[in-house]
C-alpha cells in the first residue's frame, strides 16, 4: 500500500489517545480522532510490515455511539473535544477500556482495576485556558482560540467553547477585538515577526477570581483602554489580576520571561478539599477544581495511613496533594523543578497552618541525592512524559512499602510501572478519574505494594 492511497472503511476500536484503528486488507492503518464504528475515508501517510498511518479525510457515516449533539459549534473544528457527540458515560466506559487495553499485558487479565470515576461537571469546569492567536487560514483575520484539530499553524476563535464558563468567552472575545480594531499583529512562528502570542486565564471555583495574562514580544506595550474593557465586563466572576507576560522566545509555548502587573495582583486563591491554595499564573494546579476533589481523595484512600510517617510528594506543583497528606503525617517533602509552583507551595502551606511541609526547588533527579532521610511513602505525579529513567533508579532505591502513581498520561505508567514490577513491586489497586470530560485525556491512580 502506497502512501497517498485513498482508502475507506470502518474503525474497528480506539487506543489512547485519539488513535482509530483501521484494518484496510491485511494493513493495520491508525487514524487519528476517528471514534469506533465510524466509516472513513482517509489517505494513507506511511505503511511497513503490515502497519501504518493514515489521515482522516472524511467521515462518511457517524458511529453507532455518537447518539448527542455536539453542544459546541466548534467540535467540527477545534482540536480540544473528541468525544462531543458521545453519551458521557459511554465516554467513561471508552477511557477505561483504553486503559484496560494498555495495562493488560503488563499485569495479566485479572487487572486489579476499580470502576473509573466521573468528572463531577461536564461543562464549563475548566479553571485555566491557554489561548493562541493565529489565523484560520494562511493570512485570514486573526484569531484567537484553539489550534484547528490536526493543524499546527491554524487557529480556530471559540468564542463559544463549552468546557469553559461565560466569563472565558467574554474575555476571549473583548481581547481579540481590541487587538483587531488596532490592527496590533500576531507572532508567526516561522518569520518570528509579530506581537501577540496567547491569551492566558485562570478562574478559580469557589472564589471566582479571575486572572488575565496576555502574552505578547517585547515589542507590544500595555494600554490602559484594554485594561479597563476588560474590568467593564459584565462578569459572573471578579477580575482579581490582569497582567502583561513578555516572551521573545521562538519556541511555540507560553513562557514567562517577565511579566508586570496592569491592575490587581498575580495569584488568585482557590480551595480544595477544606485547603487554600495560592495560583500563579503559571503555576500547576489540576485544571478540573472538582474533579481535582475527586482524584485527590483516590490518591488520600490509596496511600493509607500516614500517621507519623515521612513522605516524598515528588513533582509537587503548587503543594496540593503534600497539603492534602500533612495534617496526620510525621513530615512531607515536597520536590517541584518549577520555582513559582515551589514558593506558591510554601505560602499555602504557611496560609493552611501546615508546619510539617517543606517544599524544594529542583529536578528531582538532583534534589534526591541531597535528601538525608529515606521516605517511608512515595507519592509521584510526574510530567506526562513520566519519570526520568535516571530518576526512577533513585526512586527504586529507596524500597519504600507503598508508592501512590498518579498518571496524566497512561501510556508512561505502563512504562514506568514496567520497572516497579521488576523491581518487586505489586500493583494493587487502579483506578481512572476522569478530569477532563469530552476530551480524549485521563488521569490514571496506581497503588503499589513491596512485601517487606
Amino acid at each position: 500500500m502506497k502512501k497517498g492511497t485513498i482508502c475507506e472503511g470502518v474503525i474497528e476500536r480506539i487506543q489512547f489517545p485519539n488513535k482509530g484503528i483501521l484494518m484496510v486488507e491485511d494493513t493495520r492503518l491508525t487514524v487519528k480522532n476517528a471514534l469506533p464504528g465510524q466509516k472513513v475515508r482517509v489517505s494513507v501517510a506511511k505503511t511497513r510490515q503490515g502497519r501504518g498511518e493514515a489521515r482522516l479525510l472524511e467521515v462518511l457515516e457517524k458511529s453507532p455511539l455518537e447518539t448527542e449533539k455536539a453542544p459546541c459549534v466548534h467540535f467540527n473544528d477545534c482540536g480540544g473535544c473528541l468525544y462531543q457527540t458521545i453519551p458521557y458515560e459511554t465516554q467513561l466506559e471508552l477511557k477505561e477500556a483504553q486503559v484496560r487495553e494498555l495495562l493488560t499485558p503488563l499485569l495479566g487479565e485479572d487487572l486489579p482495576m476499580e470502576p473509573i470515576l466521573a468528572s463531577p461537571r461536564t461543562r464549563g469546569y475548566r479553571n485555566k485556558m491557554e489561548f493562541s492567536f493565529g489565523d484560520e487560514y494562511k493570512d485570514g483575520p486573526m484569531t484567537l482560540g484553539m489550534h484547528r484539530r490536526g493543524s499546527f499553524y491554524d487557529v480556530v476563535t471559540v468564542d463559544h467553547c463549552q468546557i469553559v464558563d461565560e466569563d472565558y468567552r467574554q474575555i476571549l472575545r473583548t481581547v481579540l477585538d481590541y487587538m483587531t480594531e488596532r490592527k496590533i499583529p500576531f507572532y508567526k512562528k516561522m518569520a518570528r515577526e509579530g506581537m501577540l502570542r496567547h491569551l492566558l486565564i485562570r478562574k478559580a471555583f469557589r472564589s471566582g477570581e479571575i486572572l488575565v495574562d496576555l502574552v505578547t514580544t517585547s515589542s507590544w506595550q500595555p494600554e490602559d483602554d484594554l485594561v479597563q474593557r476588560i474590568l467593564a465586563l459584565p462578569l459572573t466572576g471578579r477580575i482579581a489580576g490582569i497582567l502583561h507576560t513578555v516572551n521573545d522566545a521562538a519556541a511555540d509555548a507560553v513562557i514567562n520571561e517577565r511579566t508586570e502587573i496592569l491592575y490587581g495582583k498575580d495569584t488568585i486563591t482557590e480551595e480544595l478539599l477544606g485547603l487554600s491554595f495560592q495560583i500563579t499564573p503559571f503555576s500547576f494546579f489540576q485544571t478540573n477544581t472538582l474533579g481535582a476533589e475527586v482524584l485527590y481523595s483516590v490518591v488520600r484512600d490509596y496511600i493509607g495511613d500516614t500517621k507519623g510517617k515521612v513522605i516524598y510528594d515528588l513533582y509537587s506543583g503548587t503543594g496540593t496533594i503534600a497539603q492534602i497528606l500533612a495534617p496526620v503525617a510525621d513530615h512531607v517533602v515536597g520536590v517541584e523543578i518549577v520555582e513559582e509552583a515551589v514558593e506558591a507551595a510554601r505560602i499555602n502551606a504557611e496560609a493552611n497552618h501546615l508546619s510539617n511541609c517543606r517544599f524544594i526547588a529542583g529536578d528531582v533527579l538532583k534534589v534526591l541525592d541531597e535528601l538525608p532521610q529515606a521516605p517511608d511513602l512515595l507519592v509521584l505525579d510526574p510530567p506526562r512524559d513520566g519519570i526520568n529513567p535516571k530518576a526512577l533508579k533513585k526512586i527504586l532505591q529507596y524500597g519504600v512499602e507503598r508508592i501512590v502513581y498518579v498518571s496524566c498520561k497512561p501510556t508512561s505508567l505502563v512504562r514506568d510501572l514496567e520497572a516497579f514490577t521488576a523491581a518487586g513491586y505489586q500493583v494493587k489497586k487502579i483506578r481512572c478519574v476522569d478530569m477532563f470530560p469530552h476530551t480524549a485525556n485521563i488521569e490514571t491512580v496506581a497503588q503499589l505494594y513491596k512485601e517487606s
